[in-house]
């Protein structure tokens, strides 16, 4: 597997006969860390934009939370200017020198970059069998890396769960939760606010769930 934070959230829908296959759970969890990976990658255009103001807003894992979400999003999207998200977006994660947020690991974890919890990161993606594209300049610890890690473990054949698991737990669990809370409290915030809200809805139905597949 290659190791990329700038995937893309969606891919073509397989068709049997003219009908649509219903995502299985796992494909639905993947899809959520995969479009959330996107959106904290780049700034969204207007294609992706138009896809989340055509969300159904459902809550398709059985979490009542999950659902005003989703209708967050929705709506957050159907209000935005590309133009202005893509202010947003940096003003929050670029800014001059460095945005209002740092979204990595080692960030939240040590108070450093780069730091102790990276190379253990690094470690783990190898023995999972990723690797770094040369095009991608981010470290491994940056959110929207992780999430896609998250999105192909999850729907990975060769990984079973208690690889999943464990590297939700060692690297993902710990601090990414705190992120999307502090994305919503953020000065600058305002479509990105409703992406803070998905993240950190996701993530506490994601630790309960880990919790009970232990």
């Amino acid at each position: 597997m290659s190791m990329n934070p700038q995937l893309s959230p969606t891919s073509e829908p397989q068709m049997l006969d003219a009908q649509p296959v219903a995502p299985s759970p796992e494909q639905l969890r993947a899809n959520t860390y995969s479009l959330l990976g996107t959106l904290l990658a780049w700034p969204p255009g207007m294609e992706l934009l138009e896809v989340l103001r055509g969300i159904d807003g459902s809550d398709g894992t059985g979490e009542g939370t999950l659902g005003p979400a989703w209708q967050m999003l929705k709506l957050a999207a159907r209000e935005a200017d590309a133009a202005r998200v893509d202010d947003e977006f940096h003003d929050l994660f670029i800014g001059v020198g460095r945005g209002e947020l740092v979204p990595y690991g080692s960030w939240y974890l040590t108070g450093f970059m780069m730091d102790k919890p990276l190379a253990l990161l690094r470690a783990d993606l190898a023995a999972l069998g990723f690797e770094r594209q040369p095009d991608v300049h981010e470290p491994e610890d940056h959110v929207a890396a992780l999430c896609e890690a998250m999105a192909a473990i999850i729907v990975g054949d060769d990984i079973d769960a208690e690889a999943e698991r464990r590297f939700f737990g060692e690297h993902v669990g710990p601090w990414m939760g705190q992120f999307f809370n502090d994305l919503q409290q953020a000065r600058a915030a305002c479509f990105y606010r409703a992406v803070g809200r998905l993240g950190q809805e996701f993530l506490a139905i994601e630790s309960r769930y880990q919790d009970m597949s232990a």
